[in-house]
């Protein structure tokens, strides 16, 4: 398939993981903006953190690589193009290429709203597993004024107790949290196709919406991933 195998030591932690890439580097090989996928070493897969906008929902890459690493048996999917290529037109407006509403849906590399993908087909065989998976969005500060994250479990519900539990850590943190079970939420995830696939699979999903000041700077970024952590360790030991 052309990709490439890398093993490393993270320089934070000291712990392995496998790097599988598209070999665009490789001589004779075209950039195809597969993706790449990153596999915790140290005991079988447990869990998934997923990245479908890296850049375009601005810091959602490094906030992933933080999520990884902060419990054990993690697999971070991240897309591999910007979700507005193709469309032969710059950032989509929200800020800097930030969500800033479900109408962005269906452009051409918008990984969340596709299921012809690679990105689509390594959650889908996650989620045939029975792994859960944690996917990371962005919003515009201006597209919901006054909320600082949004926490749904997407199109099902099996995650409930988990996007509680989230929510509570992220009020810890002060947080402004809009629960999508309970409130009327904009950027709720219900159309989200890896959330649609988990609630047929009967796997845990959350969806998690963070604003542009949420995502700014590695303060807020270490403040959220140890909320993550809180589930995601859960999800490490197989807790239910």
């Amino acid at each position: 398939m052309d990709y490439r195998l890398d093993v490393f030591t993270d320089t934070v932690g000291g712990r392995r993981f496998a790097e599988v890439s598209d070999a665009a580097g490789r001589s004779g090989s075209a950039t195809r903006g597969w993706g790449r996928v990153y596999v915790a070493l140290d005991g079988p897969p447990r869990w998934s953190v997923q990245v479908p906008h890296p850049v375009a929902d601005q810091g959602t890459e490094r906030l992933g690589a933080r999520v990884l690493r902060g419990a054990p048996g993690g697999v971070m999917v991240m897309a591999g193009a910007h979700r507005t290529a193709g469309t032969g037109t710059g950032p989509r407006a929200g800020g800097a290429g930030d969500e800033a509403d479900e109408g962005g849906e269906g452009a051409p590399a918008d990984m969340a709203h596709r299921t012809d993908s690679v990105f689509h087909a390594v959650i889908a065989e996650l989620a045939r597993r029975g792994l859960p998976g944690i996917q990371l969005h962005g919003f515009a500060d201006d597209s919901a004024p006054g909320t600082d994250s949004v926490v749904s479990t997407g199109a099902g519900s099996r995650a409930a107790e988990d996007a509680e539990r989230l929510a509570g850590k992220l009020d810890g943190q002060g947080f402004e949290v809009c629960r999508a079970w309970s409130a009327t939420c904009k950027l709720s995830g219900r159309t989200n196709e890896q959330g649609r696939l988990a609630a047929e699979q009967g796997t845990r999903f959350l969806h998690v919406e963070l604003s542009r000041t949420t995502r700014s700077g590695s303060r807020r970024l270490d403040e959220t991933a140890r909320a993550i952590a809180y589930v995601t360790t859960r999800w490490s030991r197989g807790t239910p």
